[in-house]
């Protein structure tokens, strides 16, 4: 607002609170650490305790974790199951994490999969499909569905 000179009036004291941003409360923000093959790279906690890098897969139904994150995480197998990748059909395990968490978003008692040859995790629309996402230079927003 500008006053009656053509200066800034700062409503901050009117308004208690300035002109800093507030939060919105059904968006949640996630910084992307890097990009690859122009895909966002992510940190992921996975059961609580273990922080991981994953892709932010918009194409994967599921959540698909490599085996050494399996091996980390001492996932029991539940069984095998065929996947569809870009190579083709592959035969994969599943197993349960107890909780996967970005952002503020925590997802209890999830499927996930474990492929083999897969160099870095895949979080996939099981995670985030109930969410709109917008996808920035350097963040990644998820917002609540209406």
């Amino acid at each position: 607002m500008l006053d009656a000179n053509g200066e800034a009036v700062d409503l901050g004291e009117l308004c208690s609170g300035g002109s800093e941003a507030v939060p919105n409360p059904g968006v949640f923000t996630v910084p992307i650490k890097r990009r690859e093959a122009n895909t966002a790279v992510i940190d992921v906690v996975i059961n609580g305790e273990h922080t991981f890098e994953m892709l932010l897969d918009t194409g994967a139904s599921g959540t698909v974790l490599t085996p050494e994150m399996a091996n980390v995480l001492a996932i029991e197998i539940q069984g095998t199951t065929q996947i569809a990748t870009a190579g083709g059909v592959v035969k994969a395990y599943w197993g349960r994490v107890n909780t996967l968490a970005t952002g503020g978003i925590t997802k209890k008692d999830v499927d996930v999969v474990i492929a083999p040859n897969l160099p870095i995790g895949l979080l996939g629309q099981d995670f985030f499909g109930n969410y709109d996402l917008v996808v920035r230079k350097d963040t990644i927003e998820f917002h609540v569905r209406k």
